[in-house]
């Protein structure tokens, strides 16, 4: 009986792979392939694995090898490619193969018996949708957008583009003329369009279907159930599906026909995956791009510094949209109101509150903006100074009044509110600051008969409630939007000309160097949420009223210029004094201990473990949030100014940080996101 050594990739948290003979008793007469799914016995389970190599002999002894229980040869082998993009993830972001193939891959298709995948691909295999590519009712394009599409759709090999446009200029637009050249151009032509976030994909995956009648499109994010996302990933990895539209995830979705990618708010930090395998959406895009030498593009009304850097440096192609797509459509008019002078009264200026008024009395929608959810940030005791502390985090326990609640948003520990202090008996405790329950509060006090609604994290847990509740804006039944970042990007409210940005001063002074061009963005996004129509025939604008203390701020001057550029030219100089990214390159690593002693001495003994010539090591610090759920943390940051150095160094660091003897656990980031 012949047999072979099947070199098989698992998701453990190891970098190693592991042999498994594979014996042809009669039964299968064709040879394994590399990027098939194979069923292997692991310790005392089964698991799911992939092959990888396929070999004559193995180093181990034959006695030590286990067989393999069965190879998934009803599913089409992950391409060359696709698994070329995974080795280059699971070197560049140090982490092992397995743990980025395997959990990027349908969790049914990894656990499913082999009948249950016939059953899936016999349901797929004669789809409903025909290939015809012919999109339907396309507007005109304005000479800017029509440019931008000519440049994309004529693209040759490898063409990274920034679409640089302001809010409401017709992005999509874009996206989907130029997605329907290349599909009209290719009878089995992929697009992969990537959104921040999940929210995001109803709205557009509407105006996908509506466009492109008989294309078959699939969704891809974590919001999808198992079966569902299984067969949505199939069709795209039969190339049945033309239009694949998904969160970051659907980066590793297996392609074998794509020829664009066009990455939708490219500066958003939800790109970016904050556990397992750090990685960046956004910049695996561009490495895929280049990979199969298509175009990719990046589109945003403020992109990301990076980007910005590197359009103005040519190594993207700068798309500019400078006038709003709709015809007599202009960008709202941006006010600062100074709270020094205009005190406000539960949290609402006299200014703001009389905007309100005015937007009610036309039938006009408004929205108002805090990026902190709950009732209060904070309950406290003015006898004796207790606040509302987490017991197992460096944060305070958030009031969730009508849940009657203390919730914290980090470890989230949940207690009942305290009807007396903890520290004096004392009964009078009050609130602290306002969250987006405490603001909806007292607008409804202020304004009875206005229609209100409130969209947070807390409001739309249930799944479906934040689609709901956007569509009930859309539809009118709405008079004020209370939000958090949720409302701040994507949405096109028709019917909004007013939107009240509270609190944002907190941004200004933050210890990340990164705040600033964070608070910009999310201040232009939202901001872009008014005016989006034409102009009213009285002339009356769209405004945007910011409630700050700093009306002098910088920051504040670019926005009510709408100058994105003389701001970001002004950060990027910044960043290029103090040798911050993208004129740096930086891994984090960070290490988690029962105490703050352990892991800083952890850290320490890291930095010194081996040579770091061309690698600066910065001292061993803990994290802002120290302490979270009891386990304290600490970083240690290390630079380097150029990219082979840095990674030639993490590759040696991290087989060094594998064999220290430690109970610390320890992770690393590579283009850390948050420092």
């Amino acid at each position: 009986m012949l047999h072979h050594i099947l070199q098989i990739a698992l998701d453990v948290p190891l970098d190693i792979f592991f042999d498994y003979r594979w014996l042809n008793d009669g039964k299968q007469s064709t040879l394994p392939k590399l990027g098939q799914l194979a069923l292997v016995p692991f310790g005392n389970r089964e698991v799911v694995g992939i092959i990888i190599a396929i070999k004559q002999t193995s180093d181990f002894s034959d006695d030590k090898l286990k067989d393999v229980i069965a190879v998934r040869d009803q599913l089409e082998p992950l391409s060359d490619t696709w698994m070329a993009m995974c080795h280059f993830a699971a070197g560049y972001y140090q982490r092992p193969l397995g743990e980025v193939v395997l959990p990027c891959l349908p969790k049914k298709l990894r656990e499913l018996k082999t009948v249950s995948i016939d059953r899936a691909l016999q349901k797929l295999s004669n789809p409903q949708a025909s290939q015809n590519a012919e999109s339907n009712g396309e507007p005109t394009l304005n000479i800017a957008q029509q440019q931008a599409v000519e440049a994309i759709a004529n693209a040759q090999g490898f063409a990274p583009f920034l679409l640089h446009g302001i809010t409401g200029s017709g992005k999509t637009e874009v996206y989907l003329q130029a997605a329907a050249r290349i599909l009209a151009a290719s009878s089995d032509a992929q697009i992969l369009i990537l959104v921040p976030e999940i929210n995001l994909t109803p709205q557009l995956e509407a105006s996908i279907r509506s466009r492109f009648h008989g294309v078959t499109v699939a969704t891809l994010h974590s919001g999808l159930a198992e079966v569902e996302r299984m067969r949505h990933w199939l069709t795209a990895h039969l190339g049945q599906a033309r239009i694949i539209l998904g969160t970051r995830l659907a980066i590793f979705a297996s392609l074998p026909k794509l020829e664009l990618i066009i990455i939708d708010e490219e500066h958003d930090p939800s790109y970016k995956q904050q556990e397992g395998l750090r990685y960046s959406a956004r910049d695996l895009a561009v490495w895929r791009a280049h990979q199969l030498g298509i175009p990719v593009v990046l589109g945003s009304a403020t992109p990301s510094l990076e980007s910005w850097h590197h359009a103005q440096s040519g190594r993207y192609r700068k798309l500019e949209l400078r006038d709003r797509a709709v015809q007599n459509a202009t960008l709202p008019a941006i006010k600062l109101i100074d709270m020094e002078r205009d005190k406000p009264i539960q949290g609402i200026t006299s200014a703001l509150a009389a905007a309100l008024k005015l937007r009610l009395e036309q039938g006009e929608q408004s929205l108002l903006f805090l990026n902190r959810r709950g009732y209060a940030p904070v309950i406290a005791c003015d006898a004796c100074g207790w606040v509302s502390n987490c017991t197992r985090c460096t944060s305070f326990m958030v009031l969730h009044k009508s849940e009657h609640r203390l919730r914290c948003h980090h470890c989230s520990l949940e207690l009942r509110v305290p009807r007396s202090c903890p520290t004096c008996g004392n009964i009078d405790l009050q609130p602290l600051g306002r969250g987006t329950q405490r603001v909806e509060e007292s607008l409804q006090l202020q304004f009875p008969d206005a229609r209100i609604l409130r969209i947070d994290a807390d409001s739309t847990r249930l799944k479906g409630s934040a689609q709901a509740a956007f569509d009930s804006v859309h539809q009118g039944n709405v008079d004020i939007l209370i939000g958090t970042q949720m409302v701040a990007k994507g949405h096109d409210f028709k019917n909004l000309t007013l939107v009240g940005i509270l609190n944002p001063d907190t941004a200004l002074f933050s210890q990340d160097y990164r705040a600033s061009e964070r608070l910009f963005a999310q201040l232009m996004q939202v901001a872009g949420r008014a005016g989006r129509v034409a102009q009213k025939e009285d002339g009356s604008a769209s405004e945007v009223l910011i409630q700050t203390r700093y009306p002098q701020h910088p920051l504040y001057s670019a926005l009510i210029a709408h100058d994105y550029d003389h701001f970001a030219t002004t950060l990027l100089e910044e960043r290029r004094q103090a040798d911050l990214p993208p004129f740096i390159y930086q891994a984090l690593l960070r290490a988690e201990a029962k105490d703050l002693e352990t892991a800083l001495d952890f850290l320490q003994q890291a930095a010194s473990c081996i040579e770091h010539q061309g690698v600066t090591m910065n001292d061993p610090i803990p994290t802002l949030m120290t302490r979270v759920a009891n386990v304290y943390r600490a970083q240690l940051l290390a630079e380097s100014i150029s990219r082979p150095t840095l990674q030639a160094f993490l590759t040696s660091w991290v087989e060094a940080l594998r064999g220290m003897k430690s109970r610390v656990k320890w992770t690393l980031e590579v283009d850390p996101a948050d420092i």
